[in-house]
Order: structure tokens, then C-alpha cells, then sequence
């Protein structure tokens, strides 16, 4: 029994019990989603003990920060998903210019070339060579250099025209997550120009991209680095929001090891191997795609620790979830394609034995089957997490956003590797599963560049909404 601070002396209040708190309810069809920022409750200070209020006196709780303020929401501005749908109608019948939509581009454009890019390395690493092959692997490299030059004339007029939206895109807490693509757009130009231009092309090509090679090595270290002490500086990321976009500044060192091994693969194929430095290539590329790898793989065990306390990420995430296939993928196909070249990068008393090339050769061979498999389980949890969107009784869908071109760019290094160890072994069976890998993500890739154009045509994408 509780005696009152204000009442008459001698008169008691029966105690007040709380009322219970509600426990969250996920539907059906968020089931398997995380939960956002406002269903998370954040720890605060806890009050004072004192008497606890009668029912009379205890004021209702609302969730509305306007409400709370004092501030009258008009009829016209409902707060409910039917005004939400308003709000988006109106918008749409606004006059919008070509100006106004270039002024809605984002760094997440430069997917698209991670994607092309990726599509006419997987093309080339195809162990089953034709011309037809060949030029449709060309057609994806000018596409890849054609759609690069535009991304970067739209998003330069964005900047223009939009005085401080360049340091804006730093500090955006999504959007400064793929700048990095950019750094490897760059990087998927390279590779495929060693594979599609040195063969066909005077020694000055190969001199052109060793020095390419050593300014992309500086470049995505220091963009790599940079663009994480950025991050750390002015934005926090809630755990529960974690996906493994939070890889992407660690992809440009990803890149490294690809473009060495297809450097060193080109010089090799054309007879160029003497006017390049083989063994500072390939060292660079073990040590800055060893850095990439550990990087990563220190956030990916943040993810799996995101996944087992949080659930599987929501729809508009999901997409970026198949960014976990890349690091090991990457990685693997790099180690095992330099290692296949050891006899052509090192001579044959390096390091003052004679079975050094063989124990290098051995060693990329078992650490790069040792990371496909990693890639593939990966792959599997990615594939897996699209799964409930195939149910029959599901309702949810993923919003289409560029980040679907994660469907593609991650799993081209799964094939690439696939297919350097399937020549590696000499296994007919890797290299024919790599095939039919590669036939899907080609086909991936025809279906997302299709939504991409349609949602363009219907005002979905590089359209202005109302918080803009």
C-alpha cells in the first residue's frame, strides 16, 4: 500500500499495476524481415523511483513526435499509407524536366557497370572458346565502356547543377556506401581491356596497363581507406540495418588480384611477358587482395552476427545480400589464375630452391578451393533468402532499385573462379558447371537491365519524390 504525496493524511491508493507491454507482432509477411530504426527501442536513462501516477493521472503515450509537439496535422497531410500513396500520385503528375531527373542520379548507377563489366569477364573466362562467344563478349566490353562515360557525364551534371550535392553523397548514409563503384567500374574496364585489347594490340597496350595496374593499386588503396574514415566520421550504422553493402568501400582492393592475374595472363597469351615486371605484379596483387579479403571477411562475420539476432534483412535489402558472394569469389579467382601462371611469374630457383614454383602453385590451388567453397556457401544463404518471395501465398515484393544489380556482379566472380579451378584441375565438371552458372547470370543480367529500362519508362527510377 502506497501512501499519497497530496491526498489527506491516512488515505490510501490500492497499488497500480503497470500495464503490461506489448510484445511485437510480425505478420505473415514480414516474418522473416529485421526489424527498422522505429521498432527498435533505444536504451535510455531510467526515472526516478517515486509513488507511480493513479489511472486518472496517467497521460497517453502516443507514438507521433508532431503529435507530442503540439504540431496539427491537416487532412490533407495523412500519415497513413493511403496519404502516402496520395503524395506519390502527386508527385508524379507534376511537370518534371530532364533536368530534374538528372538531378536524381546516384553513385549506385555504377552497378550497372559492375554488372556489364563482370558479364564480359565471365564471357571470356569461358573455357569453350568460339567467335560468336568472343563478340558478344565484346559487344558487354564497349557496352561497359559506353554506359561508364555516361554515368560519369549525368552524375558530373548532377553536381553541377546542384551545388553541394557531391559532399551531400559522402554523407548520406546510403548513398555513400557505393561510391566505391565507381573505383571498380574502373576496375572491370581494366581487366576486360587485358583480355579483349592486349591480344589484339602492339606492345604498347601492355606497357599502358601494367602502369594502369600500379595507379589502381595506389587508387583503391587510398579509395578503400578513405571512404571508411569517412563512414566512421560521420555516420553511425545501427547493427540491425547491417547488410553486407557495408563491404562495398573494401571492393575496389577486391579487383586487385583479377586484374594482375589477367594482366600477367594477357602479356603471357601475346608473347609480352618479358616487357612487364611479373613478380612485383603478382606480389602487389597477393598482398592488396589479401588486405581486401580480411577486411571483409571481419564485416561478413558482423553480418552472420546481424542474421542470428535480427533475422534476415527486408525486402528493399535483400538484393544485398549476394554482395557476400563476391570477396571469396573475387579472391579465388585471382589466386588460382596467378597460381596457374607461377611458371611464367617466378624462375625456377626463387627463393633459392627448386620446388618453389610448385609449392606457390600448390598452395593458390588449395587456398582458392578453400574460398570457393566459402563462395559457394554464401551463394546458397543468398539464393535461399529469395525464397519466400517464390511462395505462392507471399505478397511481399522487392522494390526494384539499382541494387539489383547485385544479382549479378558478386556471382560473376563465383563463375570466373569456378572456371579457373575447373582448368586448374583439369575437371570437365567444374568447367561445364561454370557454363551453366554463367548462362544464368547472363540472363540475370538481360532481366534487371529490362526492369531497369521500364522503370525509367514509368517514372520509378530518376524521378524526384516529395522529400527531395
Amino acid at each position: 500500500m502506497a501512501r499519497t504525496q497530496s491526498g489527506t493524511a491516512g488515505v490510501t491508493s490500492a497499488p497500480v499495476q503497470s500495464p503490461p507491454r506489448p510484445h511485437p507482432t510480425h505478420s505473415p509477411i514480414s516474418g522473416y524481415e529485421s526489424p527498422d530504426e522505429r521498432s527498435v527501442a533505444s536504451p535510455g536513462p531510467r526515472p526516478p523511483l517515486g509513488p507511480r501516477p493513479g489511472p486518472s493521472t496517467t497521460p497517453l503515450v502516443t507514438r507521433d513526435p508532431e503529435a507530442a509537439a503540439g504540431v496539427h496535422k491537416s487532412p490533407s497531410e495523412p500519415s497513413s499509407l493511403d496519404g502516402i500513396v496520395a503524395r506519390t500520385k502527386n508527385m508524379s503528375s507534376l511537370k518534371v524536366g530532364l533536368r530534374d531527373r538528372i538531378g536524381c542520379y546516384q553513385w549506385t548507377w555504377f552497378t550497372m557497370n559492375m554488372a556489364t563489366g563482370g558479364v564480359a569477364n565471365l564471357l571470356f573466362s569461358i573455357p569453350y572458346r568460339s567467335g560468336w562467344l568472343n563478340g558478344v563478349g565484346l559487344a558487354f566490353f564497349f557496352l561497359n565502356i559506353f554506359l561508364f562515360f555516361m554515368n560519369c557525364v549525368l552524375i558530373t551534371l548532377r553536381f553541377r547543377w546542384r551545388p553541394g550535392s557531391l559532399l551531400h553523397s559522402f554523407t548520406d548514409q546510403f548513398e555513400s556506401l557505393f561510391i566505391p563503384a565507381f573505383v571498380v567500374s574502373v576496375a572491370t574496364i581494366l581487366i576486360t581491356t587485358c583480355q579483349y585489347g592486349v591480344p589484339r594490340a602492339g606492345p604498347w597496350l601492355i606497357q599502358m596497363m601494367e602502369a594502369m595496374f600500379w595507379i589502381y593499386v595506389s587508387a583503391s588503396t587510398f579509395a578503400s581507406t578513405g571512404m571508411y574514415l569517412t563512414l566512421w566520421s560521420t555516420q553511425v550504422f545501427p547493427i540491425h540495418t547491417m547488410t553486407p553493402i557495408w563491404v562495398f568501400p573494401a571492393y575496389p582492393l577486391l579487383l586487385t588480384a583479377p586484374f594482375g592475374a589477367n594482366l600477367i595472363s594477357a602479356a603471357s597469351t601475346s608473347g609480352q611477358l618479358k616487357s612487364i615486371n611479373t613478380i612485383a605484379i603478382a606480389m602487389a596483387s597477393v598482398t592488396v587482395q589479401g588486405t581486401g579479403f580480411l577486411i571483409a571477411f571481419m564485416i561478413m562475420a558482423a553480418f552472420l552476427y546481424r542474421l542470428m539476432t535480427q533475422k534476415l534483412p527486408r525486402d528493399a535489402q535483400r538484393p544485398g545480400v549476394f554482395i557476400s558472394v563476391g570477396p571469396s569469389g573475387f579472391t579465388s579467382a585471382g589466386l588460382v589464375q596467378l597460381g596457374y601462371h607461377t611458371s611464367e611469374i617466378f624462375p625456377t630457383d626463387f627463393m633459392g630452391t627448386q620446388h618453389a614454383v610448385f609449392i606457390l602453385r600448390l598452395m593458390a590451388y588449395m587456398a582458392g578451393l578453400w574460398l570457393w567453397g566459402l563462395s559457394i556457401w554464401f551463394f546458397l544463404v543468398s539464393v535461399g533468402s529469395l525464397w519466400k518471395y517464390l511462395r505462392p501465398d507471399n505478397n511481399a515484393k522487392i522494390p526494384f532499385q539499382m541494387t539489383w544489380f547485385s544479382f549479378v556482379f558478386p556471382n560473376t566472380a563465383l563463375v570466373t573462379a569456378t572456371e579457373q579451378l575447373g582448368r586448374a584441375f583439369d575437371s570437365n565438371g567444374l568447367q561445364i558447371f561454370g557454363c551453366v552458372l554463367a548462362v544464368c547470370i547472363i540472363l540475370v543480367w538481360i532481366l534487371v537491365f529490362t526492369l531497369m529500362i521500364r522503370c525509367l519508362w514509368l517514372r520509378q527510377l530518376l524521378w524526384p519524390k516529395e522529400e527531395d
